[in-house]
């Protein structure tokens, strides 16, 4: 099989090349995938970059999904899943023709689904799913800040949230994301590159504050999102957009979060929480694949959209991290086959 392989940490069109390699063999419990493309996450730029723990080192396939055909079952497998057109999260080897996982991080889609959308259901689509769903869901009313709104997990995300009856604050930088997330029918976008967004916020809620902020990029944003809270007030931190290479850039992503005292969290009646879907993916899988099914139920019932994507050929793989890496994508990122 061909697949693209992180050879070193770096800028992406020196970190990957293009090789045949074995195809993988699915053990028990586990389906193999014939892949018709997959989705780039931001974990994958963090990865490429030498920044995320997690991932195996140089030489490595990495990515978390695929888009395909199962072709064959491992003992203990469903047997009804052979043959099946699946979105499947795989614990990195997803940037190749051939992808083996947990029959469980699979779920089956309709062959119509085109495979952007398909992709968009994977880790973001999981990873939204536990956001609103289960880490930290909304009362009807509740308001909600969501940075990156319009990124691969935010887009869905405040869908999510508008469904449970969220008022929902969405963040995005420049005039086509606030566009675009105004027409998924959200009042209240912010454009991060006017002003500070902490004021925005307060002018909006007149002082008052939101019952939740869900944050993807940590850093300084982490610090302003707790003094936004009030008491009862949720801090859910999904990823780290903002930390910089090497020590001197973990060090300083780490000081400008600032010092968490846990008595003045119970104090003010305020939690934090944090979700790293590898990590749920591990431990409860069962986890995994409910916000799989859901995400996947949802969107098939018609009231949830993913957002524009951004497709390119496999020969393209660097052009697409270049794209995801600058912020300028809306929505899904894709690469076919």
């Amino acid at each position: 099989m061909n697949a693209w392989v992180l050879v070193r940490h770096g800028p992406p069109e020196r970190a990957f090349a293009l090789r045949e390699i074995p195809d993988p063999v699915a053990g028990r419990g586990q389906v193999l995938i014939r892949s018709e493309g997959f989705g780039l996450n931001y974990a994958d730029v963090m990865a490429r970059k030498g920044l995320y723990r997690e991932a195996p080192p140089p030489p490595c396939i990495i990515g978390y999904e695929a888009v395909g055909r199962v072709e064959y079952c491992g003992d203990g497998v469903p047997a009804h899943l052979l043959g099946r057109r699946v979105v499947a999260i795989t614990r990195f080897g997803g940037y190749a023709e051939m992808a083996v996982t947990d029959h469980r991080a699979v779920v089956p889609i309709d062959d119509s689904v085109p495979l952007g959308t398909a992709c968009a259901l994977a880790t973001q689509g999981a990873t939204a799913w536990y956001l609103a769903m289960i880490a930290r869901p909304v009362r009807k009313g509740e308001h909600a800040v969501v940075h990156s709104a319009a990124g691969g997990v935010g887009n869905l995300l405040v869908q999510l949230l508008m469904h449970q009856g969220g008022e929902v604050i969405a963040m995005a930088n420049g005039a086509d994301k606030v566009r675009a997330l105004h027409e998924l029918g959200i009042r209240h976008v912010i454009d991060r590159a006017r002003g500070d967004y902490a004021e925005q916020v307060r002018t909006i809620l007149k002082n008052g504050r939101p019952q939740v902020v869900f944050n993807a990029v940590g850093g300084s944003t982490f610090k302003k999102d707790l003094a936004l809270l009030g008491a009862t007030g949720c801090l859910v931190l999904y990823g780290g957009a903002e930390r910089g290479s090497g020590t001197i850039g973990a060090l300083r992503f780490v000081l400008r979060m600032g010092v968490v005292i846990p008595i003045l969290l119970m104090m003010r009646h305020q939690s934090l929480i944090g979700v790293n879907m590898l990590r749920l993916g591990d431990v409860r899988p069962d986890l995994l694949e409910e916000c799989l099914h859901g995400i996947a139920k949802a969107h098939a019932d018609g009231w949830l959209r993913p957002m524009a994507l951004s497709e390119f050929a496999s020969e393209q793989l660097p052009d697409a991290h270049t794209l995801l890496e600058s912020g300028r994508s809306m929505g899904k990122v894709v690469v076919r086959w």
